[in-house]
């Protein structure tokens, strides 16, 4: 519960709030993984991509969380009269920042985005750069603005992970390794860790939409959770955790360039934040916020280190011992 001393007062506390700088490990970890990916195939890492990369998933970053929640403004207004002090204060309907300032900024980033992608395409001799950024960030409009807005449809979960667990991070790995490179087309040796990426980033998909299941619904936003419900949104969260562990387990015994060492802490760290997760699971029901938070906080902290212990691990042993 929150009152409206706790609401954001100066400018600077009322942006700070709006761009959810808690959140921004969602998309900066993948990043992280991508360079890292990048740098293991390319065998050094140069420091050009990397502040590249940063600069591109900051603005992206940007144009997704204002863009969010101008497309979310009528389903959290209805949240807000369900729940009146409910879960965290609310951009929009609590009065934090209109929502044409939101718009504006978020399109600025936007298009600021799909520019750097060009302007580094030249600066990094990365041929088909700015259509692989343009590519990207079209699959977020696809997510929340008119026409397709399919986070309202039925598929923005799905969108989610090609975005955030292969787009994101492919898209990095290219600004740091793809170095001659012909073609857009180009996957790096150790794109196989993608596929669980892909499939974590699902599972944070899944569980977003669970504290907002009733709102959600009476708004005819169609999630996996407004879809199948509370216990089997739950259920899939977890299975999804636990094969993406799998996937890096596959990737780590299989895949040549995925030594088995870089993954086995990774997949512990999975391990110990999934069964927080199920411990959990029972008392997470439908408007149970503070209980949702703390599983949620779980996943997001597993996702979150076992990504950047991955990210580090494949670095250093390709660095240093590849």
């Amino acid at each position: 519960m929150w009152g409206v001393a706790d609401l954001p007062r100066t400018t600077y506390e009322r942006w700070r709030h709006a761009l959810k700088p808690d959140s921004w490990s969602k998309l900066v970890v993948p990043t992280y993984l991508g360079q890292a990916i990048g740098a293991a195939h390319l065998g050094r890492l140069d420091l050009a991509p990397a502040f590249a990369g940063m600069v591109f998933t900051y603005l992206t970053l940007t144009f997704i969380v204002l863009m969010n929640d101008v497309s979310d403004r009528e389903v959290d207004a209805i949240k807000r009269r369900m729940f009146p002090r409910g879960g965290s204060p609310k951009t929009i309907p609590d009065g934090i920042l209109p929502a044409s300032r939101l718009l504006l900024v978020g399109l600025a980033a936007g298009v600021g985005a799909v520019g750097f992608a060009y302007f580094a395409e030249g600066w990094l001799n990365r041929p088909g750069l700015g259509l692989g950024g343009l590519i990207a960030l079209g699959l977020f409009v696809a997510y929340s603005l008119p026409p397709l807005r399919l986070n309202y449809r039925g598929g923005g979960e799905l969108l989610e992970m090609l975005g955030v667990g292969f787009a994101l991070p492919w898209i990095n790995a290219y600004m740091q390794g793809g170095l001659g490179s012909e073609t857009l087309l180009w996957l790096p040796r150790a794109w196989p860790v993608l596929v669980g990426s892909s499939l974590l980033a699902l599972a944070s998909a899944v569980a977003s939409g669970l504290g907002d299941e009733v709102s959600d619904r009476k708004g005819g936003k169609r999630t996996f959770t407004t879809m199948l419900g509370n216990p089997m949104a739950r259920r899939l969260t977890e299975a999804l955790v636990a094969l993406g562990a799998l996937a890096w387990i596959l990737a780590g015994l299989f895949a040549e360039h995925v030594p088995l060492v870089v993954v086995l802490l990774p997949i512990a760290i999975l391990a110990y934040r999934l069964r927080g997760m199920i411990a959990l699971s029972t008392s997470a029901v439908t408007n149970a916020f503070a209980t949702q938070a703390v599983y949620k906080a779980h996943l997001h902290r597993g996702l979150g280190r076992s990504t950047e212990v991955l990210a580090f691990s494949l670095l250093l042993h390709r660095l240093f011992l590849g």
